[in-house]
């Protein structure tokens, strides 16, 4: 007789549907980089209120950036997120959407800048890190921590990183106070064989210390949404994603797909589809991110996208064969 399996059962085989599985949404943050993080206050405010209507666990508001090292005229008030600022959109945010925030190692005047957690709206401090600056970064979390926030360590272009250095880093922060490690694919190079290698690798560090891992795609080679789902198979429980893909050059996972993915009900994707129609959408000609030729050969040629976003910027936009060349003439 054919054994008939039960809803809890069906529910743990199936990853879609398990809980403890949290969407953070970057459109704001990630997005800025297309803008200089002057996005109005109507659309930050129509993100937050799609991430609260959606159901979505986390929205990164923006950057903590050191003002000594950037400048208010330059770049919008995203780029250093003061407390007024996000204040301003969600007041006293009495919703269930956490606020996070990223902060850049050697690019944030933490001590200062990041308030005690009793003071702040903001709910969890995300550091970014390339693999030489990892010291500094532990300096951050410990700060963020002692101040009582959640903390999450993003390790950059891990595609671009000797294993030997992989290994040790990643112990070093599993070791640290964060809640959360997070494979970043800042490239977009990666395929899926090689998350899943990552995800092992990362799991490994991470699990008997009991940290949660987390994946940050982006759509270089048209698989951020796959790569971001593999990683959810294999155990990442922290999943970034932008709405229709928002962000830096070819853009991130898009939030409405992987919504759509995870069939918990607790998600709910009409919120979304209305920011996009309404407040993201009418960006696209102005802001150009998504997927095009020149981020694709930087990903396959696991090459920084700034590359790419200056060619597109440049008088030989469209030249793809000379851009391409003068990549490979560069290795």
């Amino acid at each position: 007789m054919e054994k008939t399996e039960t809803a809890k059962q069906v529910a743990q085989r199936w990853v879609s549907y398990r809980p403890s599985i949290k969407v953070v949404d970057v459109t704001v943050r990630d997005g800025g980089l297309m803008n200089n993080h002057r996005f109005s206050d109507d659309v930050v405010r129509g993100v937050y209120n799609a991430c609260v209507g959606a159901g979505i666990d986390y929205m990164e508001i923006g950057y903590k950036t050191s003002k000594r090292l950037a400048s208010a005229k330059e770049y919008g008030p995203w780029k250093f997120c003061d407390e007024a600022d996000i204040r301003r959109i969600v007041g006293d945010n009495k919703t269930n959407l956490k606020l996070c925030v990223m902060a850049d190692a050697e690019r944030c005047d933490y001590q200062d800048d990041i308030l005690p957690k009793q003071d702040s709206v903001i709910d969890m401090i995300r550091v970014a890190t390339y693999i030489h600056q990892v010291p500094v970064a532990l300096d951050m979390v410990k700060d963020a921590h002692a101040k009582g926030y959640e903390t999450t360590v993003n390790l950059m272009a891990a595609s671009a990183v000797p294993e030997n250095e992989l290994r040790e880093a990643l112990d070093m922060l599993c070791d640290s106070e964060i809640e959360a490690l997070y494979l970043v694919d800042s490239f977009g190079a990666f395929y899926s064989e090689q998350v899943h290698y990552l995800v092992d690798l990362y799991l490994k560090a991470a699990q008997p210390r009991g940290k949660t891992l987390g994946m940050h795609a982006h759509n270089n080679q048209q698989l951020a949404y796959a790569n971001t789902i593999e990683a959810a198979i294999k155990g990442a429980d922290m999943l970034d994603s932008s709405m229709a893909g928002l962000g830096r050059g070819a853009g991130n996972c898009q939030t409405e797909l992987l919504l759509g993915f995870l069939h918990n009900p607790k998600y709910r994707l009409r919120p979304v589809l209305q920011c996009i129609q309404d407040l993201i959408e009418p960006m696209r000609a102005e802001l150009r991110w998504g997927f095009d030729i020149p981020y694709m050969i930087t990903g396959v040629l696991n090459e920084h996208p700034r590359a790419a976003m200056a060619f597109n910027a440049g008088n030989d936009r469209g030249n793809l064969v000379k851009f391409f060349d003068s990549l490979v003439e560069k290795e």
